[in-house]
This record gives structure tokens, sequence and C-alpha cells, in this order.
């Protein structure tokens, strides 16, 4: 009697550390996949910090290009379209101004007996105001400015009258204006590139910040084993600012 009792004994110990082992074993396997789990999910759902500076140097090469590398173009595509009708007004007066540049040149030489070789702006502005060389000279002489007169023969000019002399003018003024406007335009492309620029700034700034409060969550399991009561697996749901 005393034998079956050991043998009952040894099979129920022998059972019972099997069963035990095996729990222990599901545990440590279920925690190692849940733990492999979960770096696959913080490697899919982690993102990286735009750099301001990479959105500075965008939005200084071409404005809106900084705000659409820290993830917000609404404002940017405005930066973006700035610049293209600035280009283009600045592509337009250099052409504008060229062509009557071109105009007046040609006029001077057809009404006004001008001869084009190596004359400066100052010479195109001067004939613009006299008549002919001789008004010019006669008006430098009387104020003593006697290092401004003209050579009769290499910058001879004669109006055939006022009119043509006052159409040249326009013409001259049309081309003056034209190139003169081309540095407002300037100074817009440069002002509308720094502007970008802090706003792009401004926008990766948000965008990191909003990145730090996003919610992170993390999923923990854990198995209570009871050998006098029902054996559980918990899931353990936790979030973190």
């Amino acid at each position: 009697m005393k034998k079956y009792l050991v043998l009952f004994l040894f099979v129920c110990v022998t059972t019972q550390y099997s069963q035990n082992a095996q729990l222990l074993e599901l545990k440590s396997n279920v925690l190692i996949n849940s733990s492999l789990h979960n770096k696959i999910l913080l490697h899919h759902s982690t993102k990286d910090k735009k750099s301001g500076f990479m959105a500075v140097l965008y939005s200084l090469l071409l404005p809106g290009m900084g705000e659409l590398y820290a993830g917000d173009y609404s404002t940017g595509k405005y930066f973006t379209i700035a610049d293209g009708v600035l280009w283009t007004t600045f592509t337009g007066m250099i052409i504008y101004g060229n062509n009557k540049e071109d105009d007046y040149r040609a006029f001077a030489e057809s009404y006004g007996s001008v001869n084009l070789d190596g004359k400066d702006e100052e010479y195109f502005a001067n004939i613009s105001i006299y008549n002919n060389i001789a008004d010019y000279n006669r008006d430098k002489e009387l104020n003593r400015k006697f290092n401004e007169v003209y050579s009769t023969e290499t910058h001879y000019w004669t109006w055939l009258g006022t009119k043509q002399r006052k159409e040249y003018r326009e013409l001259w003024l049309s081309s003056e204006n034209a190139k003169n406007n081309v540095r407002f335009v300037v100074g817009g492309l440069i002002l509308n590139r720094i502007i970008s620029a802090i706003w792009a700034a401004r926008t990766v700034a948000k965008y990191n910040k909003n990145l730090n409060t996003e919610m992170s969550w993390n999923i923990n399991f854990d198995y209570d084993y009871n050998p006098y009561a029902i054996s559980s697996l918990k899931m353990n749901f936790r979030h973190s600012l």
C-alpha cells in the first residue's frame, strides 16, 4: 500500500512540475513576442525631428520650400507664388528696359546725328536735355565746368528740332525707369526669402514641439499563475506624454 502511495505522489509531483515548466515557458514566449511587437510598433511610429537650419536654407533658396520641408505648405505656397511673380516681373522689366534702350539709341543715331561708339550713360542723359552740343558746351563753360566740355569731333549731336529731342527723352526715361524699378523687385525677392525663412523656422519649431508631445502607447503582457486558482493572462495599456 505504501508503495502505491509513494508512486502516486511521485506521479503528481512530476505532473505538477511539468505543468509549471510549460507555464513558465509560455509566459516567457508571450513576454518575448510582446517585447518584439512593441519594438516593431515603436520603430514604425517614430518620427524624426526636422532641422531648423535646413528649413531656413531651403526657404532662402526657394521661398516656401522650408515650409514644405516642415510639413506645412499651406502658407509656404504663397511665398512660392510671390517668388514666381517677382521673378516674372524682374525678367519683364529687364527686357522692357533693354528694348527701350535699343530704341532711344537708334532714335538718337537717326534724328540727332549721334555716333554711338564709346558713349556712356551720362552722355545719353545729357543729349536728352540740350538740343545740340554747342548749347551743352556753352552752359558748362559759363559754369566753369571745363572738364565736362565735350569734343565736337567725338561727341557731336544736334537734334532736328525740340520735338525730336523730347521724343528721345521719353524713350530714354522709359528705359531708365524700368531699370531703376528693378531694384525694388530685387528688394522684394530678398524680403520674400527672409520672411519665408523666418516662417519656416517657426513651422519647424512647432512641428518638433508637437512631435515631443504626441501620445505614445506601451502594451505589456503579464501571466499570473496560481496553482490553487484560475491562472490569468493580463494585457496592460499605458500611455505617456
